[in-house]
């Protein structure tokens, strides 16, 4: 069970073999998480409205040292907290990749389509695109429209692949910490 890994990862139950990766020097601008700190951030994926005084029970912290340890993830960057809805339930029934093909420098094409509402992931990748987008739309006319009218004629755009989700079999959010 899930709790079993967090409490295994506890300040007092880490094995003295593990290297200790220590969240106040940061290396290469990449802030080390402890222990400790992943295990707040499993706690927190795992139900990000628990109390500070249950994490700190679970990690063998101080309330306080959670809510100071929290807000110094949050201030580097390295968690939000957020509400992560269920596209269908509120109203949006097409979600889709989209492999996109650039000619020339694709950091103008990312711009843009970070500028636009629908698309909720935007990755340069290397393989057969250029840049992987997901998008999230209330209908197929309006995944059509947003590839055909607004993508498709996005200066530098040679071409688009769609895929679109028929059926969405796992989406966690809890990889984190591995």
């Amino acid at each position: 069970m899930h709790s079993e890994v967090v409490a295994s990862r506890s300040a007092d139950q880490r094995d003295s073999r593990e290297p200790r990766r220590d969240t106040r020097e940061p290396r290469n601008g990449t802030p080390q998480l402890d222990a400790v700190s992943l295990a707040i951030v499993e706690q927190l994926q795992e139900d990000g409205r628990r109390p500070y005084a249950a994490i700190g029970k679970a990690v063998g912290l101080s309330e306080a040292a959670v809510r100071q340890r929290v807000q110094k993830l949050l201030d580097q960057g390295v968690m939000q907290i957020v509400a992560v809805t269920d596209p269908l339930t509120v109203g949006f029934r097409r979600q889709a990749m989209i492999g996109i093909n650039v000619d020339g420098d694709l950091d103008p094409v990312a711009d843009a389509l970070t500028a636009m509402s629908e698309v909720e992931y935007i990755v340069i990748t290397a393989g057969s695109f250029d840049l992987m987008v997901e998008v999230v739309c209330e209908d197929d006319d309006h995944l059509l429209e947003v590839i055909n009218k607004r993508i498709r004629t996005l200066p530098g755009v040679r071409s688009t692949e769609s895929f679109v989700y028929l059926k969405l079999k796992k989406q966690t959010y809890m990889w984190g910490t591995r």
